[in-house]
C-alpha cells in the first residue's frame, strides 16, 4: 500500500474520531509598513504575533503602523497597555483612529494585561489585540508562563483577530506563529540645532522560515498644540 494511501487513511481517521483537520492558512493583513509586508507577508489572523527588541528599536513604530491600518479597515482595536506608556498624540500622528481603539491601562501589572488579551480574545469583536509588555522589566515578562502563552495562542486560533505581543525580548517563544526583531540602525537628526527626527529600523523575522529582514524610517514631525493638527505618521520604505 503506497504511502499517499496510508497518509489519507490516517488523516480520515483522525479527523471522523478525533475532529482533528487540517488548519487552513491564516488570512494575512497588512502592517502598513510595505517593505515589511513584501519581506515577511504581513500579520496572521488567528494567531499570536510576537515583536521584540530594545528601547528605541522601532517596535512601538511598528504597532502604531499596524493600529492605523487596522483603524482604517473599521477594525475595533484593543490596546493593553501594561506600563501605561501609551501616547495618544502620537498614536494620532501615526494615523491611528482613537475612536476605534480601546485602551486599557493595566497599572504596572503583567498579570493584569495578560488576563486583559485573555478576556478580549475570548469575547471576540476585535480585529486586533495588542499586548504592550515593551517597558515591563525583562524580569517580570520572563515569568509569564509557557502555559499562559499556550492559552492565548489557543484562545486566539479559528477566530479573525490578530493578536500582537511588544516585549524587550522574546517570550512567547513556540507559541508564536510570527517572530519579529527590531533594531536600531541609526538615529536621525536634522537643523544647525539638532532636533531629532526619527530612527532607521530594521526588522528580522525570527520565525517561521528562513530568517529575512526589511527596513524602514521612522520619522516625526514637531507635533503642534491642537490635536486636530497633528500630522500623520508617513515611513518611507526601502
Amino acid at each position: 500500500m503506497g504511502a499517499a494511501v496510508l497518509q489519507q487513511q490516517f488523516e480520515s481517521l483522525l479527523g471522523g474520531q478525533f475532529g482533528w483537520r487540517e488548519r487552513p492558512a491564516p488570512e494575512i493583513v497588512s502592517t502598513g509598513i510595505s517593505a515589511l509586508d513584501s519581506a515577511v507577508g504581513g500579520l496572521p489572523r488567528g494567531c499570536l504575533t510576537e515583536i521584540f527588541g530594545p528601547a528605541s528599536s522601532g517596535r512601538s513604530s511598528l504597532l502604531a503602523s499596524i493600529l492605523a491600518m487596522a483603524t482604517q479597515r473599521e477594525e475595533v482595536c484593543a490596546l493593553i497597555d501594561a506600563e501605561d506608556s501609551f501616547d495618544p498624540l502620537s498614536a494620532a500622528a501615526a494615523g491611528v483612529r482613537l475612536e476605534r481603539v480601546l485602551w486599557i491601562r493595566c497599572g504596572h501589572s503583567a498579570e493584569h494585561a495578560l488576563k486583559s488579551a485573555d478576556l478580549l480574545i475570548q469575547g471576540g469583536g476585535f480585529g486586533l489585540v495588542a499586548m504592550d509588555l515593551g517597558d515591563t522589566p525583562i524580569a517580570t515578562a520572563r515569568r509569564i508562563s509557557l502555559t499562559s502563552w499556550f492559552r492565548l495562542r489557543r484562545a486566539v486560533e479559528n477566530t479573525p483577530t490578530v493578536l500582537v505581543v511588544l516585549a524587550r525580548q522574546s517570550n512567547a517563544k513556540t507559541c508564536a506563529s510570527l517572530m519579529l526583531e527590531c533594531t536600531r540602525e541609526r538615529t536621525r537628526w536634522t537643523g544647525a540645532f539638532p532636533v531629532f527626527r526619527g530612527i532607521r529600523a530594521r526588522v528580522l523575522r525570527r520565525k517561521p522560515g528562513r530568517a529575512v529582514t526589511a527596513c524602514y524610517d521612522a520619522t516625526w514631525g514637531r507635533y503642534p498644540t491642537c490635536p486636530s493638527q497633528v500630522p500623520r505618521f508617513q515611513p518611507s520604505h526601502q
